[in-house]
């Protein structure tokens, strides 16, 4: 049986529609963040000693981080399914490509832009308002900058596929949910009409709405 280690308010959520997908049973351990730091508990060590999420255990085999998790599953129990064949060159490149790129590229703006929003709220009254335009400037001059080109460019390869690689749904597409999830709840997709699309077949999956009624609905850090 493998058990999915979910932790609120964090990436797990595409680990658990990649799960409903495969059509693998599982059981979920439910941790909550700390209301005050907004950090995973202790509790999680004990099953990785770094305590993020998502991690799971299959038997005796714990595996951490999103995109290996996401490759382990598919492997072990896709069957063929969920990843495009390597004669399929441009569809495997392009797989390999977007299941990488939404770790190695696309959050690390997403967990600046947190940071630099939480910044004044966990800033002493007396230099608050230094604290915020500092964190105003960086947002509005770097931040949000390279977040519309990632977000234009993103948004073209859906607008001439409809997904990230080969048939939906693949290993890429859950990859790049959780991404695009966050940058939906957190602003206007009304330029980004092809990320608005997939955000909305996402939720619209039966095998998400199978996630969101066993756990709960998706919400973001910060919420």
């Amino acid at each position: 049986m493998i058990h999915v280690h979910h932790l609120e308010k964090s990436r797990s959520h595409r680990i658990l529609w990649l799960l409903e997908l495969l059509g693998v049973e599982y059981e979920i351990q439910v941790y909550q963040r700390d209301r005050k730091t907004q950090q995973a508990p202790d509790a999680l060590k004990k099953i990785h000693p770094l305590g993020k999420s998502p991690v799971i255990t299959d038997g005796e085999l714990t595996v951490a981080e999103s995109g290996a998790i996401i490759d382990y599953l598919i492997s072990r129990y896709g069957e063929g399914r969920l990843q495009p064949a390597e004669a399929d060159t441009n569809d495997w490149v392009d797989y390999r490509y977007w299941l990488h790129y939404a770790e190695g590229s696309l959050m690390p703006l997403l967990v600046m832009g947190l940071v630099f929003n939480q910044i004044p709220k966990q800033s002493p009254w007396f230099i608050k308002p230094l604290a915020k335009g500092i964190s105003s400037t960086v947002r509005q001059r770097f931040i949000q900058p390279q977040m519309n080109q990632h977000l234009d460019v993103i948004n073209k390869h859906l607008g001439s596929k409809e997904n990230f690689a080969g048939r939906w749904p693949s290993g890429a597409d859950v990859q790049m949910s959780f991404p695009l999830q966050a940058v939906a709840a957190t602003q206007s997709l009304e330029k980004y009409p092809h990320i608005a699309a997939f955000v909305a077949r996402i939720e619209n999956d039966a095998a998400w709405q199978r996630v969101v009624v066993r756990a709960g609905p998706l919400t973001m850090p910060g919420e």
